[in-house]
């Protein structure tokens, strides 16, 4: 059972989804936001601790390979459709649109590498590390809204999700140059 774990993390972090996309809408604000930032901080968490498992436990998969990025996709999509839905910046509906573009930019740039027998030239590179990294907070914060005594977490959240908009083309861009190499 315990060599299942890493995989079962990862489809928990799908299940969360429609969980925090009902409670974001059905919790009164700000209520709503605070729930939904907490289940996304959670399912970075599990993010986090199936890497960790699978690693730990050497029970890797390909399916396991697979599933992770498809859930961390799905939930990073989600998250920011709720951020959109409920803001009025342009800036941020902007950024939401080229991280989610690139996601799919690149899952495709990725797929037809492994068909070409060069997945290895589109790994993650440390720009994409530190684009995660600020995607992440951001969209916690984002979500969370509600200041932190004089912290205005919004407003940092959404400088951060606009750092991540930037990286997120800086890695495609690298990500498109190692490709073409082998195009």
């Amino acid at each position: 059972m315990l060599r299942k774990l890493p995989t079962w993390l990862t489809w928990s972090r799908i299940a969360l989804i429609p969980l925090m996309v009902v409670l974001f809408y059905a919790l009164p604000t700000p209520w709503g936001g605070i729930i939904a930032a907490l289940i996304f901080a959670l399912a970075g968490l599990t993010d986090w601790l199936d890497g960790y498992l699978a690693r730990r436990l050497e029970v890797t998969s390909p399916f396991g390979a697979f599933l992770d990025p498809v859930a961390d996709k799905l939930i990073v999509a989600a998250a920011l459709v709720l951020v959109v839905d409920t803001s009025t910046a342009l800036g941020i509906s902007i950024a939401a649109i080229v991280i989610i573009g690139r996601e799919i930019a690149i899952s495709a740039l990725r797929e037809w590498m492994a068909e070409v027998g060069k997945r290895a030239r589109v790994a993650v590179s440390s720009v994409g590390k530190v684009k995660t990294s600020a995607q992440m907070v951001s969209i916690f914060l984002l979500l969370w809204a509600v200041p932190l005594g004089p912290l205005p977490v919004f407003l940092i959240g959404e400088w951060l999700l606009y750092l991540a908009a930037v990286l997120t083309l800086v890695s495609m861009v690298q990500y498109m140059l190692a490709a073409r190499r082998v195009a």
